[in-house]
């Protein structure tokens, strides 16, 4: 960490004492009007931190998740990803915030019993199983599922539909094709071999091609885990009824009890920085379908629709809470069809002139910040902070500064960057960064309280208030190891 990094973390680190609790509530579940009818394709949380499990120090985690509020008993079909889309991570490191890279997941979906579907001879005909799976199923056999997923990771060099394209491998068989695992149904179907034993045979290596010598192999899992967001969510978006200023953890998670589908892709660093000298690189996830879909009034097997036309970007998260608590309604499926190198033109307004610091003073009588222009708000959402992890761009991205170092589990705070842990929120995101309370306190002013000369203390006198949804949310809520995220929930015994 060099000087001018050291100077930038040791001023936000200055407020920390006034400053410290720890929540976190839903960054993008159900954000947009459009979104909310396709959930396959609805991006809940993005996360991009230098891994921290032992023996890794090389290497960068990107988890973007998707298809949110999943209840573990929601069978039959329970929640597979959609064929129809693209899912993408975006990596700019050359900071004009355009995507210099690109990890590109499709999905194949196919019937058991070679694409037939299982069927069972009754009354001298063969009748197909109305479900998913029709016995045990473990990582050595998987006979009895009548369901199964794939997928194929393609690497993008450039523009992401025109830019060089390199398929990713799979050195078990030398393929291009990666096996998902059935989500966690319940304990009779994983009576055999535990869920997460099961669902850890499919963290797989990847083999990249097109990254830089030596920066070419990583690891790869797409399946199902439980939601890393905890959350009071309902009293939230109630018009926030609850004390913002109560104790960190005197609320409930609604979200204990749901699970989400996770894209994990660990990464050699030299790989997503390209070589820059800066080490710093800017991420994003996003969701694309085709612009044309045309319903099929004779569905054939798992296909009921016919899909065309070019793809069209339905989703988008980069930072937490954006689409949600920052940009208007009137905006927000344009948001999530748009790209960073658009946000000055498109969305500066929402950031200048922010309503979630007027809102809260209707609702609390707290006092927005008055500062013209909230060069804070620009530094924190749109630029990153200067000695930090800033890259020259303004444009709504998750940046990421690979030349800090990680910090251990044990050791992380949740509040990141503010409470002086330089590998932590904004500095990218880890699954234990309380985003939250970061973000409720920069949109508040903590920022102006900082020696950064972006405002003064006098412009934001409710600055200081440790704003709180009282759910807690830390470090010690996740794994140590690769994909981070913990077993999703299973569907039975119905204890939910």
């Amino acid at each position: 960490m060099n000087t001018s990094q050291q100077l930038a973390i040791t001023a936000i680190a200055f407020a920390v004492s006034s400053a410290v609790s720890s929540s976190a509530y839903a960054s993008s579940h159900r954000e947009a009007p459009f979104i909310t009818e396709n959930p396959t394709v609805d991006a809940t949380d993005f996360y991009a931190f230098r891994s921290y499990e032992a023996g890794r120090a090389g290497f960068v985690t990107l988890i973007a998740n998707y298809n949110p509020l999943q209840d573990p008993y929601g069978g039959p079909n329970y929640f597979s990803l959609s064929p129809d889309a693209l899912y993408e991570i975006h990596i700019d490191n050359s900071g004009d915030a355009k995507e210099d890279l690109t990890f590109q997941f499709q999905i194949t979906h196919e019937l058991g019993n070679a694409g037939k579907g299982i069927a069972l001879p009754i009354g001298g005909k063969d009748i197909p199983v109305p479900l998913k799976n029709v016995g045990p199923v473990t990582d050595t056999d998987s006979s009895n599922l009548n369901f199964r997923e794939s997928y194929t990771l393609t690497m993008i060099k450039g523009d992401r539909r025109t830019g060089e394209k390199h398929e990713a491998i799979n050195p078990a068989n030398g393929g291009t094709s990666f096996a998902k695992p059935f989500d966690n149904v319940g304990n009779k179907t994983f009576s055999t071999q535990a869920y997460d034993q099961y669902a850890h045979s499919f963290i797989q290596p990847v083999q990249l091609s097109g990254c830089p010598s030596g920066a070419q192999d990583g690891r790869v899992f797409v399946g199902q885990r439980k939601d890393p967001f905890a959350v009071n969510l309902g009293e939230i978006f109630d018009l926030v009824n609850l004390d913002p200023t109560a104790a960190p953890d005197a609320k409930p998670d609604a979200l204990a009890q749901k699970n989400v589908t996770t894209f994990a892709l660990e990464i050699p660093i030299g790989c997503l920085t390209g070589g820059n000298s800066n080490g710093i690189f800017g991420a994003w996830t996003t969701a694309s379908l085709p612009q044309v879909s045309v319903l099929d009034p004779t569905p054939d097997k798992l296909k009921a629709k016919v899909s065309g036309g070019a793809w069209t970007q339905v989703s988008r998260l980069g930072m937490p809470l954006v689409n949600e608590v920052v940009i208007g309604l009137p905006d927000k499926n344009l948001f999530n069809a748009s790209q960073p190198k658009d946000d000055a033109a498109q969305f500066l307004p929402y950031v200048t002139n922010p309503s979630l610091p007027v809102l809260l003073n209707a609702l609390f009588g707290v006092t927005a910040p008055t500062n013209a222009g909230r060069a804070d708000l620009v530094a924190a959402f749109l630029t990153g902070l200067k000695g930090v992890n800033a890259d020259g761009s303004a444009a709504e991205m998750l940046r990421l500064n690979t030349g800090i170092a990680a910090t251990t589990k044990a050791s992380q705070h949740n509040l990141g960057v503010a409470a002086g842990d330089a590998a932590g929120f904004p500095n990218g995101r880890r699954p234990g960064d309380d985003v939250v309370d970061a973000e409720l306190r920069v949109a508040m002013g903590l920022l102006c309280h900082l020696p950064l000369g972006l405002c003064t203390p006098e412009q934001a006198p409710s600055g200081m208030i440790p704003y709180t949804d009282g759910t807690p949310q830390n470090a010690g809520q996740f794994d140590e190891t690769f994909p981070y995220l913990t077993t999703p929930l299973a569907g039975s015994p119905n204890t939910h």
